[in-house]
């Protein structure tokens, strides 16, 4: 089959535009695609480091209105990786337009912004993604396919943690993350949306909801040094119990005050015949509890993902060779090059990101009655 060639937008060079655009252009050369990415034009206000940050990635052109970029003729594929109050109007856009969107997580900043989302894709009929990338370690999917084969029987746990510190100094100063304007929320939505896709990917949808969030620091200076302070008005920690339509329970907890944690993203899941423990600073390994076991060789024992056999692993390299955080976007990357190509629409995607946007809105919910709340 002939292969097509994909041209690909991408809005925000940050961070995440760093971590996208390297999962574009490296998918590629490690997976036999039909559809092959290229790197058209990288969008942003700040044109000076825009043009750094395109020579550096690798794009051919440069855009600072994503309004231009959207329309388009030679642009096939919108990579929206801008701040969080920037998703839904350039992904709508896109979609208008005929593009396929791709979104990096929290699908949006409140629940009506994830609804127009999915509603405008929908009636578009285009193509649409969500980097939720912590489903695309081989670990996690090994264990998808373990619990589906039934390894851990019926589940009944699932607990998970998500910390880091970067925000435990209150000098610390100012960042769009810390405005609710542009981030929708704190720790809560940037943290715990991980949780909540990794939640319903393993485990099912979430019926209930009881949570509480947590703001430390209230103000804080606009810039290193300054005097001036501006307030925070998002979360600096959220936690928060839930119940899966399967009979599970979970509880999720997210923060930016755990000191030591730089990005502690850790899950268990105990079921009725054994358990499964990851932990992301340990993205290669996933430890597995077989109920089964004789009461003489009972534990934890520690399963390498590393092999060809384990999921992704043969696209990269020979066993104990082991892969990182950046190989997670090239995973989903060329899974949902892939699955475009063959006509079907990636997974995750914004529907995954509505799901996810109703169980932190509940969560918000709660938090401001103290009480349970069912997810929509």
């Amino acid at each position: 089959m002939a292969k097509r060639t994909v041209n690909v937008a991408l809005i925000g060079y940050q961070f995440m535009g760093k971590a996208h655009s390297n999962a574009w252009r490296q998918a590629p050369r490690f997976f036999d695609l039909e559809w092959e990415p290229h790197l058209k034009v990288l969008c942003g206000r700040n044109r000076e480091a825009l043009e750094v940050a395109a020579r550096k990635y690798g794009f051919e052109e440069i855009e600072t209105d994503w309004t231009a970029v959207v329309e388009r003729p030679d642009v096939d594929l919108v990579d929206v990786s801008a701040p969080g109050h920037l998703h839904a109007p350039i992904s709508i856009a896109a979609a208008k337009a005929g593009k396929i969107v791709w979104c990096e997580k929290p699908l949006a900043n409140t629940l009506n912004e994830a609804e127009a989302m999915v509603a405008t894709v929908r009636e578009a009929g285009v193509f649409h993604a969500l980097f939720h990338n912590y489903r695309f370690c081989p670990a996690i999917q090994l264990a998808k396919r373990m619990i589906q084969e039934g390894a851990l029987g019926d589940l009944r746990h699932f607990r998970a943690v998500y910390l880091q510190d970067w925000m435990s100094d209150p000098s610390t100063p100012m960042v769009w993350r810390l405005k609710k304007q542009y981030a929708g929320s704190g720790a809560h939505g940037d943290l715990n949306s991980h949780l909540i896709d990794l939640a319903r990917f393993l485990v099912g949808e979430i019926t209930e909801v009881s949570g509480v969030m947590k703001t430390f620091v209230r103000e804080r200076p606009i810039a290193e040094g300054s005097q001036e302070t501006d307030t925070v008005d998002v979360d600096d920690a959220t936690a928060f119990l839930a119940l899966f339509e399967s009979g599970a329970m979970g509880t999720f907890e997210a923060t930016r005050f755990a000191l030591g944690r730089k990005n502690h993203n850790r899950i268990e899941i105990n079921g009725s015949k054994g358990s499964i423990v990851f932990n992301l600073e340990r993205m290669n390994e996933l430890e597995y509890y077989d109920g089964s076991d004789p009461s003489d060789r009972t534990g934890f024992r520690l399963i390498q993902v590393t092999e060809p056999v384990h999921p992704f692993v043969s696209a990269w390299w020979p066993p104990g060779h082991i892969i990182g955080y950046e190989h997670t976007f090239v995973n989903l990357v060329a899974d949902g090059l892939q699955r475009m190509a063959e006509g079907r629409n990636p997974s995750p995607n914004f529907e995954d990101g509505l799901a996810c946007q109703r169980v932190l809105d509940a969560v918000e919910r709660s938090a401001e009655r103290k009480s349970w709340v069912s997810v929509q």
